[in-house]
């Protein structure tokens, strides 16, 4: 705007001379500037007023355009907002080699309280821990009456408690849906499942992390959503798992034993078909580690995978397969077995009295422990450490659950000649079962190494030859003479021909020394052991059983025959078709024409 002076020069000096008055002019001058700013403070005004109408139309169709959707949609309780939705919580089904489900996820609730918002928070106390008997109602009604804004009252609730709850009528207990981990077969297969826990926590959302087995193995694959909905499939067969789990469990109660471990594994792949371990339990409701006591007291001990145990004469098979492989015997060869076999201040005993000598066959079908120390001494120390190396018996297995990292085998540093005399009939040398199943699987394979695995294998895998194939050959039959005329006669199976080595080895005690009346008795056996498909390890941890009048504790009477009706129960099971010999035909004769 161009100012105007109010007085101008020109103008006064002219009114004077007309004889007007100056001061006129002031005023009109003034009355015109005034009206030129309030047209333009009117202007202004003007475009506000428009914005500001502008503004209140969105807003009221805004308002508008929500309350019509709220109008059409049902009617949903208002939750409060939580940060859960950042937590990732799906997660991968694990299924079993048929596609069968062993882990999958269910939609479950946990149920939390706002202490503020409730009406009769006592009452509700009360009512709660009749619903959930593991509460204390102390701990409840403090909580509840307290300052606190927020209360966890459980984080995993079923449908049944959740509508129990619901009943109560309190409005501040509140439910927020989560993500579950569900083993729909209970126990089965629960040491290698292991189980899982939530991890980061919010109202609406948890996060599912595995704590032991195949589910902390592959935490990261079940948790990673660019694997869809791809499950992990394991190489365990679910029938035969079930199977086995209760002839194991059966046989252990049968034979009075603390614990007990099977095994079964594919001889070509190394695929384990089933592995138990007992005294087990069930994922779902996965109970506390043990603060106390020994750790195979607590049935999250895995005896499979974890028990390191002398596993006694089922080593004699390795020494005589190695001093054959370097020929140094063969079958027939004569060894002496005149006791007891002097070492310094060590004394070696046989079992029986077997006389001066024995055939190397018989040695090992009679399970002589001075025949197989002998055989040993001809080995000697260092081709025994490299040959037990390469079966892989002096470290951890490859098996895929951290457990299998607590299973290193135990030997003497100094590995001496007396060290390769008892570790020859497996003393002195404590592995696991797997160990052995992943060691007699080599010999069942031609003499490749098998390297154990939960996974399920496309294809046989080829290993590294530890064994000649025929010395791989000729220990099958070996093998198979000790349960037709050896310390394994009650392994026998009607229709499949197995073959195998007994061993039974006195239990160590936690500070040293044996106990004198108890065992770990094992039993290692193939099958059909004319062309072996599968090895099985039966392990039974303080066996004894009252035949015969009189208490047993070896291996022939207590883990084989718990391993013969557990072939018997699962070898159909694995399409093995039984082989029926032909019986004598009684009351004809054959004539020639």
């Amino acid at each position: 705007m161009t100012r105007i002076p109010l007085r101008p020069l020109a103008t006064i000096l002219d009114a004077r001379k007309r004889g007007a008055d100056p001061d006129v002019i002031e005023r009109r001058h003034t009355s015109q500037r005034h009206e030129v700013m309030q047209a333009e403070m009117r202007g202004k005004a003007e475009g506000r007023l428009l914005v500001l109408g502008v503004m209140f139309l969105c807003a009221f169709t805004v308002i508008g355009a929500r309350m019509a959707l709220l109008a059409s949609s049902e009617a949903a309780e208002p939750r409060a907002a939580a940060g859960g939705h950042e937590i990732l919580a799906q997660r991968a089904d694990i299924i079993d080699r048929e596609g069968r489900v062993l882990a999958t996820n269910i939609e479950t609730h946990s149920l939390y309280a706002q202490p503020q918002e409730m009406i009769e928070p006592e009452k509700a106390a009360k009512a709660l821990v009749k619903i959930f008997p593991d509460l204390k109602l102390a701990r409840l009604q403090k909580d509840f009456t307290g300052k606190r804004k927020f209360v966890w009252v459980k984080k995993k609730i079923s449908p049944e408690q959740l509508q129990l709850v619901h009943d109560i009528g309190e409005p501040g207990l509140l439910f927020g849906p989560r993500e579950a981990r569900l083993y729909p077969n209970g126990s089965m297969a629960a040491h290698v499942l292991g189980g899982t826990s939530f991890g980061r926590e919010g109202v609406h959302a948890a996060e599912v992390i595995g704590t032991a087995g195949v589910e902390k193995t592959f935490d990261d694959y079940l948790r990673n959503p660019g694997n869809g909905t791809k499950p992990l499939q394991l190489s365990l067969d679910m029938t035969v798992q079930t199977a086995a789990e209760r002839v194991l469990y059966g046989g252990m109660k049968l034979m009075g034993a603390k614990g007990a471990a099977s095994i079964l594994m594919d001889v070509r792949t190394g695929e384990i078909i089933s592995v138990v371990s007992l005294p087990d339990f069930d994922p779902n409701n996965r109970p506390l580690p043990p603060v106390e006591g020994s750790p195979d007291d607590s049935p999250l001990f895995n005896r499979a995978l974890q028990g390191v145990y002398e596993l006694g004469s089922t080593f004699k098979a390795f020494t005589i397969a190695q001093a054959i492989d370097l020929r140094l015997v063969n079958p027939s060869t004569m060894i002496n077995t005149r006791g007891p076999l002097k070492w310094g201040k060590h004394k070696i005993r046989d079992f029986h009295n077997y006389g001066n000598s024995l055939d190397v066959e018989t040695v090992l079908t009679k399970s002589s422990n001075i025949g197989t120390a002998r055989i040993a001494q001809m080995i000697g120390a260092k081709r025994q450490k490299e040959f037990l190396g390469a079966l892989g018996m002096l470290e951890k297995t490859a098996v895929e659950m951290p457990e299998a990292a607590g299973g290193k085998p135990l030997f003497p540093k100094n590995w001496s000649e007396i060290s390769t005399m008892t570790i020859s009939y497996g003393h002195g040398l404590s592995a696991t079962p797997m160990h052995l199943a992943a060691a007699y699987a080599t010999i069942a394979n031609g003499g490749r190494k098998v390297t154990p695995t939960l996974l399920k294998q496309q294809a046989p895998v080829s290993g590294p030859q530890v064994l000649s194939p025929q010395v791989a050959r000729l220990m099958q039959g070996m093998l198979r003479k000790v349960v037709t005329d050896g310390t394994a006669s009650f392994g026998e199976v009607a229709g499949y021909s197995v073959g195998g080595k007994t061993g039974t080895a006195d239990k160590p005690k936690p500070r040293g020394g044996y106990y004198k009346s108890k065992v770990i008795a094992t039993f290692a056996s193939m099958f059909p052991s004319d062309n072996p498909r599968y090895v099985l390890i039966v392990t039974l941890d303080e066996p004894e059983v009252y035949t015969y009048g009189e208490k047993r504790r070896s291996a022939g009477w207590t883990a084989v025959p718990v391993a013969a009706e557990m072939i018997n129960r699962v070898a159909p099971l694995l399409g093995l078709r039984p082989e029926i010999e032909p019986g004598k035909l009684t009351g004809i004769t054959l004539t020639s024409n």
